[in-house]
């Protein structure tokens, strides 16, 4: 009877991993794919945008289902059914940088656009058009600005069964983590960050990268002692510290000497010419600003 009993919960176990095997996509999520907004230097066109909506006396944003009014109508060639996706340059509300040149390089990169939605008209003035938001990845604004919607690519995904935590350089281009979506500082599975490696350098959507980190760089913000992982001694790291380490060595290692640690990987969603909008497919720990990436 036992051995019945274990044969059963054998099966049933297979049978989960089986189902959930299946129920692992195979693309990013639609919400992944057109809310991961991107960060880019071209010229983005400004010229149509959202008045306002529906109930504007008291509501200022707008969500799925409400109702907006474009600033264009057929004398400007909008038509019934065109799509329009709803974007926002935004800038860090916070204005505090996780690691060293964060700010500067993320103004190299460019600006940051928010993907806010998507919107279809429905009926057509003259000079103005009345649309429904059809989807929304957040909320909808006065002055959101409105792009022909396009289809956007869902590239393959792989399985992350193979990935290697001790693999050692492969000598492609490397770039940084500058920042996550909504200009998050701890970043982990299924969340966007951007990084500054774009077309221009050959990166394609659908291209995977490799995360890491290399050990006691020390240009992270948050409070960590010095060399905590090089110079623990029999008494203390630091003079005066008063912080005792556990066991010591005869030679001093410095953070290029030693092995990096791999994060985790993920896949290119959109291209700037000098950025990235990359998925975490996978990752081992928390992803900050100033971890590195590289193409795999």
């Amino acid at each position: 009877m036992r051995g019945k009993i274990v044969l059963a919960g054998l099966i049933l176990g297979l049978s989960g991993m089986v189902a959930a095997a299946q129920d692992r996509p195979t693309v990013p999520r639609p919400g992944d794919v057109y809310c991961s907004g991107m960060v880019t230097s071209e010229s983005v066109p400004q010229d149509t945008y959202v008045i306002t909506g529906e109930q504007s006396a008291t509501k200022i944003t707008f969500d799925e289902g409400d109702y907006v009014y474009v600033n264009k109508g057929s004398s400007q060639g909008v038509k019934v059914g065109d799509e329009y996706s709803v974007v926002r340059a935004v800038k860090d509300p916070i204005g505090i940088e996780w690691t060293k040149w964060e700010f500067a390089i993320l103004r190299k990169m460019g600006t940051v656009w928010e993907d806010e939605g998507r919107v279809k008209v429905l009926v057509v003035r003259p000079d103005v058009s009345i649309g429904q938001v059809e989807h929304s990845c957040d909320y909808v604004q006065r002055g959101d600005i409105l792009l022909p919607f396009t289809e956007r690519p869902a590239p393959p995904l792989k399985s992350e069964a193979n990935f290697d935590r001790f693999a050692p350089a492969n000598g492609k281009p490397l770039a940084m983590v500058i920042t996550g979506k909504k200009f998050q500082k701890q970043v982990g599975n299924e969340d966007v960050i951007y990084v500054n490696l774009g077309n221009a350098q050959g990166v394609k959507v659908g291209d995977y990268f490799r995360i890491f980190r290399y050990q006691g760089t020390q240009h992270e913000t948050d409070y960590q002692t010095p060399r905590y992982s090089f110079d623990m001694e029999f008494h203390s790291a630091v003079p005066d510290a008063g912080i005792y380490g556990f066991g010591s060595v005869p030679k001093k290692y410095n953070w290029s000497n030693v092995p990096r640690e791999d994060l985790g990987e993920g896949i290119v969603l959109r291209t700037g010419p000098n950025s990235a909008t990359v998925l975490i497919t996978f990752c081992l720990r928390e992803i900050f600003p100033g971890d590195y990436v590289e193409i795999e």
